[in-house]
């Protein structure tokens, strides 16, 4: 026998069933949230990684597109690599579950979720949420849980909960809030330039759905939980840590980690295990291996001491001070757009290109409305930005969660395909890494944008808070723009993009159980200002707005509007004609369905051609117009002319010369180039055209 658990959530029935499937998984929830069903569990291995000085937690999200009654396209008819969606849905479910698992528990656990049937109004990413959370929490994994979560959308200025897929589409924002029963834990956004005011009403009104959803789980818990198990703890021996903190001094610690230069911090360091190592040789050899842990621990401590007590960051500058900033366009000559954006230590070189709208990326997946992706940002993070060796193995879920927070940034502020109708990529290219690299390239993807003439609504910037508590929930600290040492030993990675307008992007990530919404706030409203400064002090005199064209190397693309019932005329049977036009040319051709033409090319002259033999297929003959063709056929009676590829119209013998010719051959060849005026329709309803009535050139014949 199972239990079925049912709540009402957001107008719709969230129903979990337990013990129905799986029983052989630590933990498992077999959730329903409207039609769509998600398979979730959560399993840890009996014993602890050896070797390791980490929590090894591993998050699955597995798209079975029989979930939305489709076959995988390709040859390989499975799924196969997890879809960018479900990477980054991986990685927010993570966020909020990670940091309430014991710090020093080192049995591998695995979240798991399997979507099985998708209800396009009730997401399956949420549904995978609450599914990890329940699983972890009736399970007999030790976890400091249940967490919950919520979706916000923001539909002609209301605040919408857990929106249906028709307001998704509407909505100007799209906030995702997890709680635990008593303080915010993970926030992850993306909003058209939405105020901060707004934001944090969302952020506070998810929260109160939350604490319902995790009343209903504490309720299944009390019935269907497992007590939770022992495990074996990993932490420094009491009398190694005394011993290095006697011999090092806290005032060598200090002193060893007070730079603003990551390499020295790093020398110092190094120096001091070697000290450690000499002085544990003989007498403590069993201590060798646990030095690291031990002074990592020293670093923390004394890092968030001189934060927290002292006010003193480790490369001097005040709580609100932003590094050194600097940015540059044009590093590139023959790119279509480059802009590099320095802060401190952390430095990216973004690259933009433009393409015709056919290289827009298709999307196969389980969410009907997204099925393309218009403008591309990729995020790469070589091993050389932090003085490191290691080969590319391709991007990894942080290098794709990092391109993704600054695309959705950026999205906002681009112009329509109307406006500018040219599929977009960027690649930030991280040149050094210390702290908050994400953010440096949503700064740096501006300026290329810019830089390649893509005339974006407004220039976006983005900063990150870090934060250091105590243990009162009034005891802290709030940093603008940390560096590595404080994401490392801080407890939270607040980043923040925008315009002065208003949010386009938020990533919360933390490490403690939960901020008070007097933190959240804070950390906004400092966001807010610092970004504020980088756009007016340094990303502004750089360049202070998109340049009118683009650039001599990029493709040039014109666009049209033609009649939707015409485009089978342009296209032709089997794409003969639109091929014929593309091979003539010499440019690439896109149609929408609303009839919107794009031409695309590197010759300015042959993009007008195309449009204009375009405009020629599409057009209804009418008395007194005048075209230019080329001779395509010669019969008894006339001949024909070709105007367009896929158009043509027969020029009758009598109308070929002012004078009576005999033979159409005595005037005209195939491939010969005419002007031609239209006469209307004959006796048969035929259009017939004329070479000798066609009036004479108004402008010389060059132009």
């Amino acid at each position: 026998m199972y239990k079925t658990y049912t709540m009402e959530l957001a107008g719709r029935t969230l129903s979990v069933d337990i013990g129905r499937v799986a029983g052989q998984a630590n933990g498992a929830a077999f959730m329903h949230y409207g039609e769509t069903v998600v398979l979730s569990t959560a399993t840890a291995s009996e014993k602890p990684r050896e070797g390791i000085d980490f929590f090894p937690l591993s998050v699955e999200y597995q798209e079975k597109l029989y979930a939305v009654g489709k076959i995988p396209g390709g040859f390989i008819k499975r799924e196969s690599k997890p879809s960018e969606n479900a990477v980054l849905t991986c990685r927010v479910i993570d966020r909020p579950m990670r940091p309430l698992f014991p710090k020093d528990y080192r049995n591998d656990v695995t979240l798991e979720n399997l979507v099985m049937c998708v209800d396009q109004d009730c997401s399956p990413e949420l549904t995978a949420m609450l599914g990890s959370a329940l699983a972890t929490a009736i399970s007999d994994i030790p976890h400091d849980g249940p967490t919950a979560s919520t979706m916000v959308g923001l539909v002609d200025g209301q605040l919408v909960f857990n929106p249906s897929s028709e307001e998704r589409t509407r909505s100007d924002m799209s906030l995702t809030v997890a709680s635990t029963r008593d303080k915010v834990i993970m926030i992850e956004a993306g909003a058209n330039e939405v105020e901060e005011s707004i934001v944090i009403d969302g952020i506070y009104k998810a929260h109160e759905i939350n604490r319902q959803i995790i009343e209903f789980f504490d309720k299944i818990v009390a019935e269907c939980g497992k007590p939770k198990h022992d495990y074996e703890r990993c932490d420094t021996p009491e009398e190694l840590y005394d011993d290095i903190v006697g011999f090092i001094t806290p005032e060598a610690m200090e002193e060893a980690v007070f730079t603003d230069v990551k390499q020295v911090r790093e020398e110092n360091i190094r120096e001091i295990k070697e000290k450690l190592e000499e002085r544990y040789q003989e007498e403590h050899e069993d201590w060798l291996p646990l030095i690291d842990e031990a002074v990592y621990k020293f670093q923390k401590k004394t890092v968030r001491k001189m934060i927290l007590k002292d006010h003193k960051r480790p490369d001097g500058r005040e709580l609100t001070q932003i590094r050194p900033l600097a940015a540059e366009i044009d590093i590139l000559p023959k790119t279509h757009g480059s802009g590099m954006f320095t802060r401190g230590q952390t430095q990216v070189l973004t690259v933009t290109t433009l393409a015709a709208l056919a290289e827009i990326q298709r999307l196969d997946g389980i969410d009907e409305n997204e099925t393309s992706k218009r403008y591309m940002h990729h995020y790469n993070f070589p091993s050389y930005s932090v003085g490191e060796t290691r080969p590319s193995r391709g991007p990894g879920r942080r290098e794709i969660g990092h391109g993704a927070l600054a695309e959705r940034a950026l999205i906002p502020v681009l112009p329509s395909t109307e406006e500018f109708p040219y599929a977009i990529r960027t690649v930030s290219e991280i040149m050094e890494s210390n702290g908050s690299t994400s953010q440096g390239s949503i700064c740096a993807s501006t300026l290329s944008l810019m830089a390649a003439g893509v005339p974006i609504k407004r220039m976006v910037a983005g900063i990150s808070v870090g934060l250091v508590t105590g243990e009162a929930d009034d005891d802290y600290t709030i940093l603008t723009d940390i560096q590595g040492l404080e994401d490392f030993f801080g407890d939270m990675d607040f980043k923040v993009a925008g315009t002065e307008k208003g949010i386009t992007a938020i990533q919360m990530d933390i490490k403690i159980h939960g901020l008070t919404r007097e933190i959240v706030e804070k950390a906004i409203y400092q966001t807010k200002e610092a970004r504020e400064y980088i756009l007016k002090n340094i990303m502004m005199p750089c360049i202070s707005e998109p340049r009118k064209e683009v650039g001599k190397y990029a493709p040039k693309i014109d666009q049209i509007k033609i009649d939707p019932t015409k485009i089978g005329d342009v296209v032709g049977q089997r794409g003969k004609t639109i091929n014929a036009l593309i091979d003539l040319y010499n440019v690439k051709i896109d149609i929408d369905d609303d009839g919107f033409v794009s031409v695309c090319g590197t010759d300015s002259a042959s993009i007008a051609a195309a449009i204009k033999a375009i405009k020629v297929i599409v057009t209804e003959f009418k008395k007194g117009q005048v075209f230019e063709g080329k001779v395509v056929s010669i019969k008894e009676f006339g001949a024909f002319v070709e105007f367009a590829p896929g158009k043509e119209g027969m020029v009758p013998v009598s109308h070929i010369a002012k004078e009576r010719i005999k033979h159409v051959e005595d005037v005209l060849t195939l491939g010969d180039k005419v002007r031609v005026v239209c006469l209307g329709k004959d006796k048969m309803g035929r259009f017939s055209f004329s070479m000798r009535e066609c009036p004479k050139r108004s402008v010389p014949k060059d132009e």
